[in-house]
């Protein structure tokens, strides 16, 4: 079994579709939150995922969408989220609130979860990835930590994997808004049988997605830092 791997895409309808268009056959697709905040596009995003029924979990900006509230988040972050909320009508963001915070996928083998598997707000860096993550993502969810062979989470921006007895781990990256210094695109292939992963980047252009935000009345670094991939 093969599963297409997305995390963060936060609006950006056109990192989207050059991912979705660079993605071989797979057996699936899952999304470890966060489709909407910071660029132009939260409604476009929301329904590509919900078109093609791709398992989802709550990302942080997914929730403050659905509630309304951004506690914490800078000023581009809370921009994006007001412009999410203006965007979007009652029944998306009713689908925004009730993507559960975790869950598996693939029969049980996969689990997802947007930060980790204790917190979905927090950030799992990649040297906590061999930190028994595995077992606590089947604690949280309760199932046989001998069911899962793979762990999918995003929250960083940052692509990253790693392959342990118990399972694998892996960030496939952020689809809209990098930080790990890599303008493109990030996704992932997982090979569930296997237990191998794909890391994958592909080109879009940063530049109409920083058009778009300027147009859109939004801070302008949202756009600018797209080219960075910072």
């Amino acid at each position: 079994m093969r599963l297409g791997l997305l995390s963060d895409i936060h609006g950006n309808r056109i990192a989207l579709e050059a991912v979705l268009d660079d993605m071989p056959p797979v057996d699936g697709i899952v999304c470890a939150g966060d489709v909407v905040g910071y660029n132009p596009w939260p409604a476009e995003c929301v329904a590509a995922v919900r078109d093609r029924a791709i398992p989802t979990v709550q990302g942080n900006h997914d929730r403050a969408v659905a509630a309304g509230s951004a506690p914490g988040f800078n000023g581009m972050a809370r921009a994006g989220v007001d412009h999410a909320r203006e965007a979007l009508d009652d029944g998306v963001i009713a689908w925004l609130d009730d993507l559960p915070e975790r869950r598996t996928v693939a029969d049980g083998r996969v689990a997802v979860v947007h930060g980790h598997p204790d917190d979905p707000d927090h950030y799992t860096r990649t040297r906590e990835f061999a930190g028994g993550l595995i077992d606590r993502a089947a604690d949280r969810l309760d199932v046989d930590d001998g069911d899962l062979d793979a762990l999918v989470l995003g929250h960083t921006h940052v692509q990253h994997h790693g392959v342990f007895p118990e399972g694998v781990v892996v960030n496939p990256g952020s689809v809209g808004q990098p930080r790990d210094g890599d303008p493109r695109a990030a996704y992932a292939l997982l090979d569930v049988d296997e237990r191998t992963v794909e890391q994958r980047r592909v080109e879009y252009d940063t530049d109409a997605v920083a058009s778009a935000v300027a147009d859109a009345g939004l801070p302008e670094r949202i756009g600018s830092r797209l080219a960075e991939g910072r």
